[in-house]
């Protein structure tokens, strides 16, 4: 397919999608959640098409050299998605939460890499400025990181806090006509390659999380240095650094919403990226399981191919309940983030399943391959890797069990 008709198509689709975008959120039936509709079929097909094209061939050449996709994050932002949910005024695609979740598992099924640096764009980083940004802000720093040109980041972590993100120890002060920027963020996605940064520091300190404030800070710029490259055991094409502030200087417009609104900002922000992760990790569990469907039906053993045996069949079948149970409650929490409804343990829910679907499905797959699923010929180690940080970032399985008890527990009045 040439590169002019592949865009024609994805036109015409997205086109098709934005007439349903609507109607779409306002489904939540059983119905719904088993069956797209027809136009987020297409996308789904589009997307995984550029895929098995552009993605996959070259997936392990990425992780084995740790080179960032320059090549294709552009083509997905020519695309539309590298900024799913952003109005079309922004550059963006105009499109809703379900099909941002349905491109980004498609994507990550090829290269988990490419699928983390797709989500921290949408969701950590113009996502929150859709929310919380002025019209000025909006202008500056979300439409020239629509198209897949520039990528954003997210900085939340730091060395001394992870799960507890209201203990920020950077720290952001007023200076009359500017704010200066002093400490360290920590396992920074997108760290070198961003040209913006969404950067969370106290403001007044004895607020506690009440004085955390958002900065929107550009990079390069004075007093910020970078940290080294992490060498990860999975999406190493994509770049974790540290983001080290000396009296950096930001401009007084330069904050995310009001003084000490960072940490509603961030949370509202996570609630979101949950899902994300969940597509991401969806499309490492698929790539597991096709991997090794499509190996059991290879591989003769006994005189047949070990498809027939049925300890194989077992874990095949284990797998696939897992995969689709975490499909089912991902799309749930993007329909329920479309209709304008609570998410919040919803988002939870998916991103622990999905997660922890990715890394049981991807160990099963390896067990499936043996000795081949443990050397680099066969791709089944990589899933492997890659899995593994979906039960971290963006949460970790134990805080998202305490987000589901805490708000399940708020539902019956219990709490």
């Amino acid at each position: 397919m040439s590169r002019l008709i592949f865009n024609r198509k994805i036109s015409r689709i997205l086109c098709s999608i934005r007439g349903q975008v609507n109607s779409l959120s306002s489904c939540r039936s059983l119905s719904s959640l088993a069956l797209l509709p027809d136009t987020h079929r297409m996308l789904r097909q589009t997307i995984r098409d550029f895929t098995d094209q552009e993605l996959k061939p070259i997936a392990a050449k990425l992780d084995k050299q740790e080179t960032y996709p320059k090549e294709q994050i552009k083509k997905l932002g020519e695309l539309g998605m590298m900024a799913v949910e952003v109005p079309e005024a922004l550059g963006g695609s105009g499109l809703n939460c379900l099909a941002y979740a349905i491109g980004m598992e498609e994507i990550s099924r090829g290269c988990a890499s490419t699928g983390v640096i797709v989500s921290v764009n949408n969701s950590l980083y113009t996502s929150p400025l859709m929310g919380f940004g002025t019209d000025a802000q909006l202008e500056k720093w979300v439409k020239p990181f629509s198209n897949g040109d520039r990528v954003g980041c997210f900085a939340l972590s730091e060395p001394g806090n992870g799960s507890d993100a209201g203990a920020a120890s950077t720290t952001a002060k007023d200076m009359g006509d500017h704010w200066l920027l002093n400490g360290s963020k920590m396992w920074i996605t997108n760290g070198y390659e961003a040209e913006a940064a969404i950067v969370f520091a106290t403001t007044e300190k004895s607020l506690k999380h009440k004085g955390i404030s958002a900065f929107l800070v550009p990079k390069p710029t004075a007093g910020l240095t970078l940290g080294k490259k992490e060498d990860k055991l999975g999406i190493r094409a994509s770049s974790t650094c540290q983001l080290i502030f000396e009296d950096c200087k930001i401009p007084k417009e330069n904050i995310l919403g009001s003084p000490g609104q960072g940490f509603k900002v961030a949370m509202k922000t996570l609630d979101g990226g949950r899902i994300g992760i969940a597509a991401q990790a969806l499309g490492i569990g698929q790539a597991a399981l096709d991997c090794a469907l499509e190996y059991s039906g290879k591989r003769d053993a006994f005189g047949a191919p070990i498809a027939k045996l049925q300890a194989i069949q077992m874990k095949l079948a284990d797998m696939e309940l897992r995969l689709e149970s975490a499909r089912l409650l991902t799309w749930q929490a993007a329909m329920l983030k479309d209709a304008g409804q609570p998410y919040t343990k919803s988002a939870a829910m998916a991103k622990l399943a999905a997660s922890e679907a990715a890394t049981f499905i991807s160990h099963q797959a390896i067990q499936v391959l043996g000795g081949m699923g443990y050397v680099t010929d066969m791709p089944a180690e990589r899933h492997y890797r890659d899995a593994r940080i979906t039960e971290i970032y963006e949460g970790t399985s134990e805080i998202m069990r305490l987000v589901i008890a805490i708000n399940l527990l708020k539902e019956h009045q219990i709490m």
